[in-house]
């Protein structure tokens, strides 16, 4: 097949009704053949028949999908490390990878902590403990993200000053290095030099990604996209997260293009990103 024929990553996880990271499992285990072209995979679309041919083993994750998320967040308030440790090597084991267990377990067990905190069930005090535990799963299953050869790229990563969650770049970040970037993470609280000098410095820079978790930052956001575009900084600046309203929000507050609510989209963004910045360049 003439080689125009073939069709992105991107595009081969849309046809199989999976995400970027599911299909680049594929890829990386060798159930779906690909090459590279630049800093994109492609794929033959011949080879999306098999994929979906019947009688393929299904994995056995329903039930921890379903379930996992709960059993995690009651853990995770509990201060219970170990407990919650457990949980989500109960979801490696069932068949889920790293990056599903963030998708899939930790993200909705995050939320749900954040609604029972909205909801006054749980206090202040538990949501804290339920980020340190975050914190510490997050440290455990971060170096199975790595991967070793010739990065795609740089992504910048990080909060607005007085923004106080880190755990959102932190997750995104990972997810990133396991698909072949290289991520700068300035975590929580981040002045707005400390994004210009950290673009600066990035290496065949492909965004930078603002995380706004708390309502209110839009002055700092501003300021932040302002310090950026003032310094002459070509790539794109999204902002994300859920105290950014929108794509029009996000242009109100001075960014390139919004990054979405979650990690999921803000990996399908830095996705389309990516290979606009490579097809300019080819």
């Amino acid at each position: 097949m003439p080689a125009t024929e073939w069709i992105t990553l991107q595009e081969a996880a849309d046809r199989l009704g999976v995400h970027y990271m599911t299909a680049y499992r594929y890829v990386r285990t060798g159930r779906l053949p690909a090459r590279r072209d630049g800093v994109q995979w492609m794929v033959d679309p011949s080879d999306l028949q098999k994929m979906r041919a019947p009688g393929r083993p299904r994995r056995r994750s329903g039930s921890v999908r379903a379930e996992g998320p709960v059993k995690l967040a009651a853990r995770m308030v509990a201060g219970d490390e170990a407990g919650a440790w457990s949980v989500v090597e109960a979801a490696l084991a069932s068949g889920l990878d790293p990056a599903d267990v963030y998708l899939d377990l930790l993200v909705p067990a995050l939320e749900a902590v954040g609604d029972g905190w909205a909801a006054r069930t749980w206090t202040v005090a538990d949501e804290h403990r339920a980020t340190a535990v975050a914190q510490r799963l997050i440290g455990r299953l971060g170096p199975r993200f790595a991967r070793r050869g010739r990065k795609r790229g740089a992504v910048v990563l990080g909060a607005p000053a007085g923004e106080l969650h880190g755990l959102p770049s932190a997750i995104v970040g990972d997810l990133l290095r396991g698909t072949g970037f290289e991520v700068l993470d300035l975590g929580a609280n981040t002045p707005a030099k400390s994004f210009v000098d950290t673009a600066r410095q990035a290496n065949r820079l492909i965004a930078i990604a603002i995380a706004a978790t708390s309502t209110g930052r839009e002055g700092a956001l501003r300021t932040t996209i302002r310090a950026l575009h003032r310094n002459a900084i070509s790539a794109p600046v999204l902002v994300g997260g859920a105290a950014i309203a929108g794509e029009e929000h996000a242009r109100r507050v001075g960014a390139d293009g919004w990054s979405g609510p979650d990690a999921r989209s803000a990996l399908a963004a830095i996705e389309r990103v990516a290979a606009a910045r490579a097809d300019d360049r080819g």
